[in-house]
């Protein structure tokens, strides 16, 4: 489809099952790839992404069979995959590159790794050079830097011990993710020192968390230094669902918050381990009504203040919410004065360059925006949004998912919607069920 023009909905309201989350997702298969025995995965998200890390999987030698929807058994390989020789093709998903490439590093095995264009463009340096000062051999392939790469064995095996290992923190939390996950196989005792300040934590939080379901315990220092104690395997927990994804249910909460309410969405809760688990108190922030059970959360409309308006502006750091805070930037569009959306530098290495696409966007919209090298400025049109504006999406997902909020204020066209194939096929079908027009 080339672009998808969604009516003005005058209100949004009901409830959303969310898809599982994409970044639970793909740790837990491969985490189940590497265990040992066979783990039953329920509600596994759906979506490009995911279909990139099943494919990879098959063709390394993981036994991956399809029990039912959204379910799959996987047969562990105990921390050594059968197929030694392999090209893997990635598409866009980093949740998958980046893990596969540390795992890979330490297989004595030669595997070529690419993506589509954008991923040759998304830096991968900080990784490549964190794997080599423990031996791993990997050549770019392309750019010095980036993808795609040649991994191939190494040259002698590690000698020493201990690994020690430094990895800048400021660029991606999947660096340290791969790395996390991949030196348990390495049999002996590992060390991890993050340089700079670390980004999206919460993503961090969530990784040890998959891994301790499979055994394997990791300690820490502040978050800077990360000890994984030696002889720890991966072994498989049997069963395991995967909670609603957090970064989606943003765009139905936000819709609750603008289009009066109430909107529900049910699979992730109060309790949940996703750091985007937080956008929800980001809406509270701007005046939005927020409950939550232990499986679900909901969003409505406060009062409307004197100006008519249900939400205001606020000055947040999104460190912790780098992907939901870009639907904080098309909610302010809807709330009374500026908001200003700091520490989020690292929009500009994701699928685009989110911190230009979305100053472009909220423009055609009327906004007024102040772009930097990491915030985000937005002071909302004193008339009201620009009508039939078509917005470009630059093949991102959240920007086609993100900008479908802006139909609670005016008509708007989105342009390539398909895009959120990457990581909510029937996203635009649902958003239709709960937003209303007049």
């Amino acid at each position: 489809m080339e672009w998808l023009d969604l009516p003005f909905a005058k209100n949004a309201q009901g409830i959303v099952q969310l898809p599982g989350s994409k970044s639970i997702s793909n740790r837990i298969l491969l985490l189940a790839a590497l265990a040992e025995g066979t783990t039953q995965i329920h509600d596994l998200l759906a979506s490009d992404d995911t279909a990139r890390m099943l494919d990879a999987l098959t063709k390394l030698g993981v036994s991956v069979t399809q029990t039912g929807k959204n379910a799959y058994c996987i047969t562990g390989e105990r921390g050594t995959f059968p197929v030694t020789n392999a090209d893997l093709f990635l598409g866009n998903a980093g949740t998958a590159f980046r893990p596969l490439v540390a795992v890979l590093s330490l297989m004595q095995g030669h595997y070529r790794l690419s993506g589509v264009s954008r991923m040759h463009e998304r830096p991968i340096a900080d990784l490549v050079d964190a794997l080599r000062q423990f031996g791993s051999n990997i050549t770019y392939l392309g750019n010095p830097g980036f993808p795609p790469l040649e991994i191939k064995p190494a040259d002698s095996r590690i000698k020493s011990d201990t690994i020690s290992v430094s990895v800048k923190g400021d660029v991606s939390s999947q660096f340290l993710t791969g790395l996390l996950m991949a030196l348990p196989l390495s049999g002996k005792d590992s060390f991890i020192n993050v340089s700079g300040t670390l980004i999206s934590q919460p993503y961090i939080e969530l990784t040890l968390a998959q891994m301790q379901c499979f055994g394997v315990r990791v300690e820490h220092i502040n978050w800077q230094k990360f000890m994984i104690p030696a002889r720890q395997d991966y072994y498989s927990p049997g069963h395991i669902s995967i909670e609603g994804d957090a970064s989606s249910a943003s765009y139905f909460l936000a819709a609750g918050a603008i289009g009066h309410g109430p909107v529900r969405v049910q699979g992730v809760g109060r309790d949940s381990a996703q750091g985007d688990i937080r956008f929800a108190a980001a809406l509270e922030m701007m005046g939005a009504h927020i409950s939550m059970g232990e499986n679900w959360i909901e969003a409505s409309s406060a009062e409307a203040n004197r100006s008519g308006k249900f939400l205001h502006g606020i000055d947040l750091d999104c460190n912790h919410i780098p992907d939901a805070a870009m639907t904080l930037a098309v909610t302010a569009l809807f709330a009374e004065g500026t908001t200003t959306l700091r520490n989020i530098a690292s929009w500009r290495l994701k699928e685009t360059d989110r911190l230009a696409a979305m100053s472009n966007e909220l423009r055609k919209l009327g906004a007024t925006v102040e772009e930097a090298v990491d915030y985000l400025r937005i002071t909302p049109p004193v008339h009201g949004l620009t009508p039939h504006a078509a917005i470009d999406t630059y093949d991102d997902h959240r920007m086609a998912m993100c900008f479908a909020l802006a139909s609670l204020g005016v008509p708007v066209r989105i342009n390539d919607p398909d895009c959120v194939a990457k990581t909510f096929p029937d996203y635009f079908e649902i958003f239709s069920q709960i937003a209303h027009p007049e």
